[in-house]
């Protein structure tokens, strides 16, 4: 079990850091890359990869005796689904259509920012209180 919880607070440094770090990847992508479909596409497949881990840690959390103080990992972690399985389609449909449900690309991709700064906040509640000993 000790191996347990080392692999999870790593894993949940490590993903707290990289949805954090995003931010800034994905600025740098869409000011250096000319094509903005092809950064779109990319800052979308890291924004996927986020997902993934999110689930995996949640999954690791789960297992563990302090499941029940990872309540801001699995809010997290539900946040960033809504965004990959939810809303990723919706601004999709968006984009090739001009609006969807009455809002545009730019509308939908705004909704998306703000999920995606809620889970980073939730993990950054998570990392700032360490009550995982």
């Amino acid at each position: 079990m000790k191996a347990v919880q080392s692999v999870f607070r790593v894993g949940m440094v490590l993903w707290a850091g990289s949805l954090w770090g995003l931010i800034w990847v994905t600025s740098v992508l869409f000011g250096r890359q000319p094509d903005r479909v092809l950064a779109g596409m990319l800052a979308g497949h890291l924004f996927s990869i986020e997902t993934y881990l999110a689930l995996g840690v949640s999954l690791l959390a789960l297992l563990l005796p302090v499941r029940k103080k990872f309540l801001g990992g699995y809010l997290a972690a539900a946040v960033l689904s809504v965004n990959e399985w939810l809303l990723r389609p919706v601004m999709a449909a968006a984009r090739l259509h001009g609006t969807n449900f009455g809002l545009s690309f730019g509308a939908w991709h705004g909704v998306s920012m703000v999920l995606y700064l809620i889970a980073c906040l939730a993990t950054l509640f998570l990392v700032w209180n360490d009550d995982f000993r």
